[in-house]
């Protein structure tokens, strides 16, 4: 099983960036897809998640209405567009599946947002 983030970088304040996570061995398409962060210093934490068929997504309100969580099943592969970024959003950002009693993590890809 893998997944392997890409697309992470150093980005200005109100910049965007788009993340991809590539999966491979195990049926992706029958996975809830999950991005959390982490800060140093701090917990990891939820930003977006999305059903297996990806007709229904979730977000924190931190990150509501700037983060956007897709997925294409036929190239087993789960993005997270984030727009207006702000420094805050600095964190290492890793891809979860998670399926009843599984559950799978990257190994994460770093996102700074400074000027």
């Amino acid at each position: 099983v893998q997944l392997v983030e890409s697309g992470g970088g150093l980005v200005q304040p109100g910049g965007s960036l788009r993340l991809s996570c590539a999966a491979s061995g195990f049926t992706f398409s029958r996975y809830v897809m999950n991005w959390y962060r982490q800060a140093p210093g701090k917990e990891r934490e939820l930003v977006a998640a999305i059903s297996s068929a990806g007709y229904s997504t979730n977000y924190p309100d931190s990150v509501k209405g700037r983060f956007t969580i897709s997925r294409d099943n036929a190239k087993n592969t789960v993005y997270l567009q984030m727009n207006s970024l702000k420094p805050e959003d600095t964190a290492v950002y890793y891809c979860n599946a998670y399926r009843s009693l599984y559950e799978y993590w990257g190994q994460g890809t770093q996102v700074t947002v400074s000027s």
